[in-house]
């Protein structure tokens, strides 16, 4: 019988309404940013795979997730993380705490961002590494019995229900449990319903053509309007140029980015390797007030992503590996991650945003109130302006 007990790392995602929020800043980029950059650089793996296909993922969610782990890994295992996370060597918990309050910290009923690390029962866990957790992610602890996969998959499934209000039914099957040998399932979850501070007015919805990412037409309901935004313009180190319109929802502190190839014949293939967080904070520099008439469709997007293969690809391999994982710091017990998975889902209609997804960015131009169609695949980033961190981001080739 081997002597590696897996760690099933899960993680579901949905979109937050946050406001009234701290920046957690550190040499020019906050802890939100350099966790988002590695989720960015997960989506961009991802999206780049499948060049036709709607993708949604939450940055924060990849990085809060490694965060939750951080704290008990040890040596090479640690050291991984910490270079993919770009955080501090000596500690980001200070940093990590503050962040975390400043993303939950809301009244509204809307919002809700939960963590938690189910354990086999009689499970021998670290105590200083539950504590860490608690502290910094309020993270609940629970007991399972994983020699009942059923079972435990179930009362997952029922708190990850639970968590998102029914927009994420279920994250995990039996199958992903090894009766004898799970010990972890960490779990994070991000809900979010925020409207528009612009609304769409339902009569203006109408069906239009649309151009997906293999050429063909099709028609689908389109949203406009004839409002103020911020709209600007930004091109790549190659010369690929792509117009940014941001639609902020109610309150301010969050806001949908959606990012459009000015040359209809330009891949977005060609645009995502260039985002960056640090690319999105230069993005205000080109982007004005403008009255623009938009049209943007209606969508509904889902993905499940597993995270094994990017993580692995940015360097962080010694986690998923039975040899070479160290994880001394949440038990004597040898671990190893078994499963690293991501469900996000977002629905975009003419009151707001609901659930699971991220951004889009669109830019500038003219005097005139400019025509703006978003009738191609395009990008969208769901951010939290004052910490900087990308909640959702994702590329819509079918709304």
């Amino acid at each position: 019988m081997s002597l590696f007990f897996p760690v099933s790392l899960l993680c579901l995602c949905a979109l937050v309404i946050l406001h009234g929020l701290e920046a957690v800043v550190h040499k020019g980029l906050t802890y939100g940013e350099r966790g988002s950059d590695l989720g960015i650089q997960v989506f961009q793996q991802v999206a780049l795979s499948r060049p036709l296909e709607n993708v949604v993922m939450s940055p924060h969610g990849v990085a809060s997730i490694l965060g939750m782990l951080l704290p008990g890994a040890h040596g090479e295992t640690r050291n991984q993380i910490i270079r993919g996370l770009h955080y501090k060597k000596n500690g980001p918990y200070r940093m990590l705490k503050k962040l975390h309050k400043a993303l939950t910290k809301s009244n509204q009923d809307a919002v809700l961002i939960a963590n938690a690390i189910f354990s086999q029962e009689g499970f021998p866990m670290d105590a200083s590494f539950e504590a860490t957790n608690k502290d910094n992610f309020q993270s609940e602890i629970r007991g399972l019995d994983f020699r009942n996969p059923g079972g435990a998959a179930s009362e997952i499934n029922n708190w990850v229900n639970n968590k998102t209000k029914g927009f994420i039914p279920t994250l995990i099957s039996p199958g992903m449990l090894d009766p004898e040998m799970t010990r972890l399932v960490v779990l994070n979850s991000i809900f979010f319903k925020g409207l528009w501070k612009s609304p769409f007015q339902p009569w203006n919805t109408k069906m239009r053509p649309f151009t997906r990412g293999d050429g063909s037409v099709h028609s689908v309901p389109m949203m406009s309007q004839l409002s103020l935004f911020n709209l600007g313009m930004a091109t790549t180190p190659q010369g690929e140029k792509f117009r940014i319109i941001e639609l902020p929802y109610h309150g301010n502190a969050i806001s949908m980015l959606i990012v459009l190839p000015s040359d209809e014949d330009t891949p977005l293939s060609r645009i995502i390797p260039h985002i960056s967080t640090t690319e999105v904070q230069n993005w205000s520099k080109v982007m004005h007030m403008r009255k623009v008439q938009l049209a943007i469709p209606k969508f509904t997007a889902d993905a499940e992503v597993d995270l094994e293969a990017p993580l692995s690809a940015l360097g962080m391999t010694d986690m998923f590996s039975e040899a070479k994982a160290d994880f001394m710091h949440i038990s004597a017990e040898p671990l190893h991650v078994s499963k690293a998975l991501q469900k996000a889902k977002i629905v975009v209609n003419e009151e707001g945003t609901k659930a699971a997804a991220a951004t889009a960015v669109i830019v500038q131009t003219r005097s005139s109130p400019p025509l703006l169609k978003v009738n191609r695949p395009f990008l969208f980033l769901i951010r939290h302006k004052p910490t900087g961190t990308i909640l959702f981001m994702g590329q819509i080739n079918q709304p």
